[in-house]
């Protein structure tokens, strides 16, 4: 088995219905455009509030996924 290398990054998802919600919204835009993403870890949830309601979910994601071998 080769070695592989991943990178990590660090995404902000929005809902205005939940956590959860928010959350995917960030894996799902962020599968668009990158390939083999292998994990995907929640690592601070927060709110928007407006006028004393909360208004928006905030998830924020980090994800990783594999870096594409060179071919030579």
């Amino acid at each position: 088995m080769a070695d592989s290398v991943y990178k990590i990054i660090e995404l902000v998802g929005t809902s205005s219905t939940s956590w959860e919600d928010a959350a995917k919204v960030a894996v799902e835009k962020a599968a668009q455009s990158l390939d083999d993403i292998r994990i995907a870890e929640v690592v601070k949830l927060d709110m928007r509030v407006d006028d004393g309601k909360v208004v928006e979910y905030r998830a924020r994601v980090t994800v990783s996924f594999k870096l594409r071998e060179n071919a030579d």
